[in-house]
């Protein structure tokens, strides 16, 4: 039976996946943002637009919908108290913010005598669910049974959502823009009660496997595809003109057959060759998306988060060395990124990446490569030594095969 959804986060996914699925399925979607002015339009108007831009356009009217300020603690924890259903869309940097006024709801919810909530997690980061749980263990009473009493559900976030220009948010600041995919990959077990009815759902026994896809082929490959695209095409700006340059896309899927090694090899029993060679060309397929003008800034900014060891081509890449797999395409793609500097429609570089590569041009590429991307040894060595070519993509990689052929033939 449909409930009442609360989603932290009326952003992009927020509003164009989570609240469109739950939404269509007959639930009231509760949005909680710090957005004053998306607040007041959605109170205003209790609904928005989803505008399809695919194969085939089309134009989705979400509708029972209403939103509240997520720094308004009374109104957060009266709206978990009476919620069927939670789920998170505001990013890895935000997630944290949200775990003390989920905590004070968590509490004032049993103290109500009501049952078990599950939050499903829809971020694009890995162990999200361990990340909530520390943290909210140690904010709630002590005590509390998080684990009997809260689901925290990871998902698999593969919609693809461009940035709105500010000429968008100006004709209207509730209209979103995706692509037609519209599955929401998420954890089975994760869930304490049955996971919703909700079509578009698309619950996983072994949810690891499904997050590491995600981050390893289809962020890896957004990630490659855009610092490929700036070192040898810097005039480029949108995703799709880059995946039709044949060299881009030869490049592009290099890197991620690359990362799907490494997926078969740890997960055996959950992917096929065959499947993971079609997904990867379904992706390159989706990149090439006219219609959504994705742009090459939006994929490859967020420079700290997205060459971290943690994340889509530093870590695939420092799995793959001690199995013995080939990482050379992954490790050209995290070089380029060293030097990405897309700007944004205002020609702007993001000022956190701006500064990380002012630290690289400053100090060298060694302090990035060991302290952000976790790389050591002769590893650490040659990438160093690759980056200071400051030359083309394929020089680049012919480089880090001859060097690393060389450094780890007996390993």
């Amino acid at each position: 039976m449909a409930g009442k959804l609360l989603v932290f986060g009326a952003g992009n996914i927020g509003r164009s996946f989570v609240g469109q699925l739950f939404s269509r399925a007959g639930w009231e979607v509760v949005f909680a943002d710090v957005d004053e002015r998306l607040i007041e339009a959605l109170n205003a108007r209790r609904g928005y637009t989803v505008e399809i831009r695919d194969r085939v356009n089309a134009s989705l009217e979400i509708g029972n919908v209403r939103a509240i300020r997520s720094s308004d603690d009374k109104a957060v924890i009266r709206e978990m108290t009476e919620a069927g259903c939670c789920a998170t869309a505001v990013g890895p940097a935000a997630l944290p913010k949200l775990f003390p006024v989920m905590a004070l709801g968590l509490a004032a919810r049993k103290k109500a005598g009501k049952g078990p909530l599950d939050i499903i997690l829809c971020e694009n980061l890995r162990e999200a669910g361990s990340l909530a749980r520390q943290a909210l263990k140690k904010l709630l009473p002590k005590g509390f049974p998080l684990d009997k009493y809260t689901g925290l559900v990871e998902t698999s976030i593969g919609k693809m959502v461009p940035i709105v220009t500010e000429k968008q948010r100006q004709s209207d600041p509730l209209t979103v823009y995706a692509e037609a995919y519209n599955t929401l990959i998420l954890d089975r077990n994760g869930f304490i009660n049955p996971a919703p009815a909700v079509p578009g759902l698309s619950p996983k026994e072994n949810m690891k496997a499904w997050v590491d896809r995600k981050s390893f082929v289809h962020n890896l490959g957004h990630a490659a595809l855009a610092y490929f695209a700036r070192r040898a095409r810097p005039g480029m700006v949108f995703t799709c003109e880059a995946v039709e340059d044949p060299d881009l896309r030869a490049w592009t899927r290099a890197a991620m057959l690359e990362a799907g090694g490494l997926l078969l090899s740890m997960y055996p029993r959950e992917f096929t060759t065959k499947d993971m060679e079609e997904h990867i060309e379904d992706l390159l397929g989706r990149f090439g998306n006219r219609s959504l003008h994705d742009t090459l800034h939006r994929v490859g900014r967020d420079l700290s988060r997205k060459l971290s060891k943690e994340d889509r081509l530093s870590a695939p890449l420092l799995l793959c060395q001690p199995r013995g797999l080939p990482f050379a395409w992954i490790l050209t793609a995290l070089v380029c990124g060293l030097s990405f500097d897309a700007p944004d429609e205002a020609g702007c570089v993001l000022p956190a990446d701006a500064e990380l590569l002012a630290c690289v041009r400053r100090d060298g590429s060694k302090p990035v490569l060991r302290d952000l991307c976790g790389l050591s040894g002769r590893l650490l060595d040659i990438a160093a030594a690759a980056y200071a070519l400051d030359t083309d993509v394929l020089s680049i990689k012919a480089f880090l095969d001859k060097e690393m052929t060389h450094a780890f033939k007996n390993s």
